[in-house]
Order: C-alpha cells, then sequence, then structure tokens
C-alpha cells in the first residue's frame, strides 16, 4: 500500500474509526489533514500519529453543510494538494420511527448525508481539474440493509449509496475514483454516541458494537480496499457480510430474519 506523502484528508477523525484510520496512515508516510467538531480530541490524534509535522488539525461540522465549501477552500491550502478524500464522519440512530421527530430525522441526513455531498462537491472541481483523486465514503451495512431502530440512519447511508453510485459513472472520464466501504460492527463509541427519539445520546455501548471488529483490523482492512481502489467492500464478521449476500438473492428470507433479530 503506497500512501507515502499523499495527502489524505479525513472527516470524522476524532474517534472511533477515523482515528484508527489517522494513526494507521501516518504510518504509512502519508500527509494529513484530521477533521471534526472536536479540536481537543484531534490534538489528542495527532500525538499519536507517527510524525507530527505531518498531520493539519481543520475544525469541520458537516451538521452546517451549507458552509462546507469555504472549508474545503482551506483544507487546499494546507499542503496545497488533497489525494484522498475519506468521508468518515457521521451519527447513528437508536430509536424507533413511530417515537422520532422530524427534527431528528433532519440532524441526520443534514450530518450523514447532506454534508457528506456538500464536501464531495466542494472537491470535485479540484479533483477533475486535475484529472486525479479518490473519494472514499465509510458508509454502512446498514446502507443495504435496513434493521429495526435505524429508520433515519439507514435511510441517510442507503442515499449514500445511490449518490456516490450515480457519482462514479459521472466522474469516471476525469479518472475520479469512488470507493464505498460498508462497516459491519465495529468497536467504536458509535453506539454511545447514537441519536435517541429525543435527540439525547444514548449513552450505552450496544453488545454487538462491544464484540464487533476492532477500530484497528478494520482500517487495516480498510486501507487495502483504498488502496485497491475498489468499488465497494463490506467489512465486517462473517454474519454481516451473510446478511448482505442473504439480502441481494433471498430478499424475503432477510427480511423474516431482520424482524426476529435482537437489536439495540
Amino acid at each position: 500500500m503506497n500512501f507515502k506523502d499523499k495527502i489524505v484528508w479525513i472527516t470524522g477523525a476524532s474517534s472511533g474509526i477515523g482515528k484508527a484510520l489517522a494513526i494507521e496512515l501516518s504510518s504509512l508516510g502519508a500527509k494529513l489533514i484530521i477533521s471534526s467538531r472536536n479540536i481537543d480530541k484531534l490534538e489528542l490524534v495527532k500525538t499519536k500519529c507517527a510524525n507530527s509535522n505531518d498531520i493539519k488539525i481543520l475544525k469541520l461540522d458537516l451538521e452546517d453543510y451549507l458552509n462546507l465549501d469555504k472549508i474545503a477552500a482551506k483544507a487546499l491550502t494546507l499542503f496545497g494538494n488533497i489525494d484522498i478524500l475519506i468521508n468518515n464522519g457521521g451519527i447513528s440512530q437508536r430509536s424507533l420511527a413511530i417515537d422520532t421527530g422530524m427534527q431528528i430525522d433532519t440532524r441526520i441526513f443534514k450530518t450523514n448525508y447532506f454534508g457528506t455531498v456538500a464536501l464531495t462537491k466542494a472537491l470535485l472541481p479540484y479533483f477533475a481539474a486535475k484529472k486525479e483523486g479518490q473519494i472514499v465514503v465509510i458508509t454502512s451495512v446498514v446502507g443495504k440493509i435496513g434493521t429495526p431502530l435505524r429508520s433515519s440512519y439507514a435511510a441517510s447511508k442507503h442515499a449514500l449509496h445511490g449518490f456516490f453510485d450515480s457519482l462514479r459513472a459521472e466522474v469516471y472520464n476525469d479518472n475520479i475514483t469512488i470507493t464505498l466501504i460498508c462497516p459491519g460492527f465495529v468497536n467504536t463509541d458509535v453506539s454511545k454516541n447514537a441519536l435517541t427519539a429525543d435527540g439525547s445520546k444514548q449513552n450505552t455501548m450496544d453488545k454487538a458494537t462491544k464484540n464487533g471488529l476492532s477500530s484497528e483490523i478494520f482500517a487495516k482492512k480498510a486501507l487495502i480496499a483504498i488502496a485497491n481502489k475498489k468499488e465497494e467492500v463490506v467489512i465486517g464478521g462473517f454474519k454481516e457480510k451473510m446478511a448482505v449476500f442473504v439480502k441481494r438473492f433471498f430478499p424475503k428470507i432477510i427480511s423474516k430474519m431482520i424482524r426476529k433479530m435482537e437489536v439495540t
């Protein structure tokens, strides 16, 4: 995996998958722009990277998607170039649709979908002009299979697949690569930070999340997919991969399984 001297911008880099990607990429010689809403946590991530001199911190709030063009313009000045954008930032959900107000649904979409799309669009002219670039999107297995308690989260991830599948065809002649990475269960704070029906955080760890892949293992597998410029890859345990297979070929079976499964 030749990431040496590649300039990679990672959103949601203050914890979990984003943090693990930053640390692993730094060890491989990449120069990084790391972004999230929490500057203090980003500073901690920077100290854990192999070469802190090659790490730039840029505060970013995906929910403020109408102003992300200004953030992208600033990002391009930090190293004078960006080779890879990793859209990793997002927020999950743990609430029934019937209990969840539209303001929570809207907040999830602003962060997961509109923020990711806006940031991507802000960099597209730059990538198109230089006829090179890679856009990576960390979606979810739930972007392929909707499950209870995650209706708007699943919808936002499904929407990302639709947008970036279309974009892949549009930018092919500009030599821009689109890579969709679908995590299964990964041991991060995603379930703790998930929004409940009233917009508060769940603040508890799901059992399945706790037993998921470590973020470090996930990062190594994800970077192999990125280096090989895969169009789409599922990274998770046997159950998640099997569920995607069954959904594709036996959709009624997976529907019955989802109705009966214990979800948190």
